[in-house]
C-alpha cells in the first residue's frame, strides 16, 4: 500500500534540506544492495529524526534497531558535546556495516554499538534516556517500551517507527505477526495516561511520545 502519494513524497523531499555526502552514500548503498532496503528511514524521515534530536539536544540516546546506520547518524546530530548514543542491532552483518559508517563520521566516539538481542542488552545499560528510537522486532515493541520507560527522564521522548506497518493495521481484521504486534502496541500506547502522544503520518508512521 502506498501510504504517501509519490508526488507528495517527491515534493516534500525537494523542499527538505539535503543529505550530506556520507548520508547519501548510506542511502544509495542500502537501496541498491540491501535486500531489506524498505527498512531504511531515508531522506525525509531521517531529517525529521535529526530535527527532533536537535530540538531536544539529548545527552543520552538509545536506538533499538541500527540497520545500516542511517537513522543513528541522524539522531546523533542533536547530541550534546558530552552525549552518547547507544545503538543495538541483532544481525552481525548490519551491525558491522553500520559501525564502519559510524567510524567515518564525526560522531564515531559518541556512538556505542551493541550486537545482539535488545531485550537482553537494554537491562545491562545503566543510563537515563533523553530520547529513544524503537525500530526493531515489531511484536516486541511493548516489551521494549516497558524496559526503557522507567529509565526515560521526565519530558523525555520515545519515537516508535512503522506504526502503520505498510498499511496493514488499517485492515480488518489485522493479519500477520508483525502487524498484530504493531496494532497491540498502538492500542497499548493509546490507553496510557502517563504520556502524551502524537502520530506523525510520515513514511510508515512514526509515534512521538513524551513522558509526563
Amino acid at each position: 500500500m502506498d501510504l504517501i502519494h509519490p508526488s507528495v513524497q517527491q515534493y516534500a523531499e525537494a523542499y527538505t534540506s539535503g543529505e550530506d555526502a556520507l548520508m547519501q552514500e548510506i542511502n544509495k548503498f542500502t537501496v541498491s544492495q540491501h535486500k531489506e532496503a524498505v527498512m531504511l528511514s531515508g531522506h525525509l524521515q531521517g531529517k525529521v529524526l535529526e530535527m527532533i534530536s536537535c530540538m531536544i539536544q539529548p545527552r543520552r540516546i538509545l536506538e533499538i534497531g541500527t540497520f545500516t546506520g542511517y537513522s543513528g547518524l541522524c539522531l546523533a546530530k542533536g547530541l550534546t558535546n558530552d552525549g552518547l548514543l547507544h545503538t543495538i542491532e541483532l544481525r552481525d552483518a548490519d551491525a558491522h556495516l553500520a559501525r564502519a559508517y559510524f567510524d567515518r563520521s564525526s560522531y564515531a566516539n559518541q556512538i556505542i554499538s551493541h550486537t545482539g538481542n535488545a531485550l537482553d542488552i537494554i537491562p545491562q545499560l545503566e543510563e537515563s534516556w533523553d530520547l529513544v528510537f524503537i525500530d526493531a522486532d515489531k511484536p516486541a515493541y511493548i516489551e521494549y517500551f516497558n524496559l526503557v520507560f522507567p529509565r526515560l527522564r521526565k519530558n523525555g521522548f520515545i519515537l516508535a517507527d512503522n506504526i502503520f506497518f505498510h498499511g496493514q493495521v488499517l485492515e480488518e481484521p489485522v493479519k500477520g505477526k508483525s502487524a498484530k504486534g504493531i496494532q497491540a502496541f498502538n492500542d497499548f500506547i493509546n490507553a496510557r495516561t502517563d504520556i502524551e502522544k502524537v502520530v506523525l503520518t510520515i513514511r510508515d508512521g512514526l509515534y512521538l511520545l513524551r513522558k509526563l
